[in-house]
């Protein structure tokens, strides 16, 4: 998958894991994704979870003939963070054949929750 032209290159998003129904992330904490104020922008907090539904999404569909797409998203955020790595773990939690739901939760390096999402991803038939 080319992330180096992408949202995801330019905020430093890393899958290191993709499973079906399941997908592992990593963000920096750094100049890239923090707000004036020094902290983690909770917008790039938003593109990391609405990435990891999308990835996800995209390993559950007919490749061939499905794309998927980001409908609905929202997140509650819960720590800040000024520093380091955080890591997003997201899981399948509905697989329909139109819409998709999945869960993400952000936590640091400490394990401790930074941000809470959920995304609903629209499954749409590929334009030929």
């Amino acid at each position: 998958m080319e992330l180096n032209n992408t949202l995801l290159g330019s905020l430093g998003i890393e899958i290191t894991e993709l499973q079906k129904g399941k997908v592992i992330a990593t963000m920096p904490v750094d100049d890239r994704t923090r707000q004036p104020f020094g902290l983690l922008h909770g917008g790039a907090s938003v593109a990391l979870a609405e990435t990891v539904a999308s990835v996800g999404a995209f390993e559950l569909v007919d490749k061939e003939n499905e794309v998927v797409v980001g409908l609905e998203i929202n997140a509650n955020h819960i720590r800040a963070k000024k520093a380091g790595l955080v890591t997003a773990v997201g899981t399948v939690l509905h697989q329909g054949k139109t819409t998709m739901v999945w869960d993400i939760k952000i936590t640091d390096e400490d394990e401790k929750l930074v941000c809470v999402s959920r995304c609903t991803i629209a499954v749409i038939k590929r334009r030929k």
